[in-house]
């Protein structure tokens, strides 16, 4: 009976983690950085492709044991959404982590 209570706490708390993770409310893929990212490079913007496309710059990305730039881009601004808010690189007891920009009412 014990380990019954102790599989189905293990099960709920499997599904929560993953209906957090898929609801935006836990980053269950944090990578962190072992230095602080280079300065952005500064990128030519050209023309949006039509109406109702955002520029979302380009940043560092942190792969394996160095920073690889990925470049901007623009994509279509999702329904329901009138703002994007930029990713950005936040630091924390010493080592950084990349924070995933998102859409904003």
């Amino acid at each position: 009976m014990r380990y019954t209570t102790h599989f189905r706490t293990l099960g709920a708390s499997l599904v929560l983690a993953a209906a957090l993770a898929c609801a935006g409310g836990m980053n269950l893929d944090v990578v962190y950085a072992e230095r602080r990212p280079p300065p952005d490079r500064i990128e030519v913007i050209g023309v949006a492709p039509s109406a109702g496309y955002v520029w979302v710059g380009g940043h560092w990305a942190w792969r394996g044991n160095d920073f690889d730039w990925i470049p901007g881009r623009w994509v279509p601004v999702e329904r329901g959404y009138r703002h994007w808010v930029p990713g950005h690189w936040k630091q924390r007891r010493g080592r950084w982590y990349w924070v995933e920009g998102r859409w904003r009412r």
